[in-house]
């Protein structure tokens, strides 16, 4: 939460501007504490994120340093806001990992910025210029954002697993594709993660919806993209018959914030089993494997990384 691209600053949760005087900062949260607390029949949500705004500005200190870090500040400071992570220098033993996870949809998202506001944007990833763009926009660059997330928590599940990031699907528009006159290249086809262990083989999609995710038949209901349950199973699906083999499961990751609870099963949808996963959540499962899914061992796990790494290309 606030962290995203497509999350309320603090100061909007607390219902005050910026430049809002400390004092007028603590008149607001006193009263958004009422207007919200469950007794008084609020929203729990949105009580928990009233308490959670006032941990980040609740201090002159604290306050200080949330502007800076969010683009309210006009301090010259060194921050990297939502911009690439830099390749890590660690030396832990880390998941195999090919492709670059995000990659395609910050270049899309780059395209896009430059489309809407001009060539001459000097940072599109200042958190005060992402403020300014329209939510679709911001959409795009939580996407990136939220790839990124899952790759870091894939790299450390250790040396017994194997990712690839931003796989292009077979038959889906490609990088290079030329865009029409006048307009941005749109994003290829691409599945945000397959990840291969003992647990089994899974199709991995991150997303960031900027709210709480609601289900309706086995399908994601809501203001973000439409129907990204069934976007995900047909790449699992397209990427398994082009790379002949089976997946044990596609798996949905969510920002902690955005799903009531830690794991939703959705079942078995066109025979492929879907799970929804916090973020936090996500080690676990694919150590311990998407319930119901087929382990994978010896001379198989082997023939499987051969077949994927020998098919997959990278959008």
């Amino acid at each position: 939460m606030f962290d995203s691209p497509l999350s309320a600053s603090a100061y909007e949760v607390l219902g005050v501007v910026a430049s809002a005087s400390d004092e007028e900062l603590r008149r607001a949260y006193r009263l958004q504490l009422r207007r919200t607390h469950p007794d008084t029949g609020g929203d729990a949500t949105v009580f928990i994120q009233v308490q959670r705004a006032w941990e980040l500005v609740g201090t002159p200190e604290l306050r200080a340093a949330y502007d800076r870090g969010h683009g309210f500040s006009e301090d010259e400071v060194a921050w990297d806001g939502w911009r690439a992570p830099a390749a890590r220098t660690d030396t832990r033993p880390r998941a195999k990992a090919y492709g670059e996870a995000g990659a395609s949809r910050r270049r899309h998202y780059v395209a896009q910025v430059h489309a809407w506001a001009g060539s001459d944007v000097p940072d599109p990833y200042d958190p005060a210029f992402v403020r300014t763009i329209p939510r679709e926009l911001r959409r795009i660059l939580a996407h990136a954002l939220a790839e990124e997330h899952t790759a870091r928590s894939v790299a450390d599940l250790g040396m017994g697993f194997t990712a690839w990031h931003d796989v292009a699907v077979p038959g889906g528009p490609s990088p290079t594709d030329a865009p029409t006159a006048g307009s941005a290249p749109a994003p290829p086809d691409a599945l945000d993660h397959i990840v291969l262990g003992p647990s089994g083989l899974y199709g991995l999609m991150s997303a960031d919806f900027g709210e709480i995710a609601r289900f309706r038949g086995g399908e994601v209901i809501g203001s973000g993209p439409r129907a990204p349950i069934t976007a995900l199973v047909t790449q699992v699906r397209t990427v398994a018959r082009a790379a002949r083999v089976r997946f044990g499961g596609a798996i949905l990751v969510l920002p902690d914030d955005d799903l009531a609870q830690a794991m939703t099963p959705l079942g078995a949808i066109r025979g492929t089993t879907v799970v929804v996963s916090r973020r936090s959540t996500l080690r676990t499962l694919l150590r311990s494997g998407v319930p119901g899914s087929r382990t994978i061992g010896g001379t198989e796990l082997f023939d499987v990384r051969t077949r994927i790494q020998q098919t997959v290309r990278f959008a």
